[in-house]
C-alpha cells in the first residue's frame, strides 16, 4: 500500500468511529417510583391470585393416582432402564431419524 491509500483509510476508519461515538446511547435512567411499599405490596398479592392471565391452559388441581406398585418393583425397573444399552439413543443420530430394529428393545437376558 502507498501513503494516499493508508491516509485515506485511517480518515475513513476516524470518520467512521466519530460517526459511532456521536450516535451514543441513553445511560441508564434512574427509577422513578410512583406508590408505596403497600400498595405495591397489594399490586402483586391481587396479581398472585389472579394467576397466569397469559397461560393457554385452564388451571386445574392436580390430582395424584395411587400406584398398584410397590417400592421395591419401581426400583427395580429404574435400574433395569439406567443400565439399558439403548437409553441415550438419539433417533437423529441414525439415518432417517429411524433407530434400527437391533436398538430399540433392549436384550431380554439382562
Amino acid at each position: 500500500m502507498n501513503t494516499p491509500n493508508i491516509i485515506a483509510v485511517a480518515a475513513l476508519s476516524i470518520l467512521t468511529a466519530v460517526g459511532a461515538h456521536a450516535q451514543g446511547f441513553e445511560p441508564v435512567q434512574p427509577l422513578k417510583i410512583t406508590g408505596s411499599r403497600a400498595q405495591a405490596d397489594a399490586e402483586g398479592a391481587a396479581a398472585a391470585r389472579r394467576g397466569n392471565v397469559y397461560g393457554d391452559v385452564v388451571a386445574s388441581p392436580l390430582t395424584t393416582q395411587p400406584s398398584h406398585l410397590d417400592r421395591a418393583s419401581i426400583r427395580a425397573q429404574a435400574v433395569a432402564a439406567a443400565h439399558a444399552p439403548n437409553q441415550n439413543l438419539d433417533r437423529r443420530a441414525f439415518a432417517n431419524s429411524e433407530v434400527p430394529p437391533q436398538f430399540q428393545a433392549a436384550p431380554a437376558g439382562r
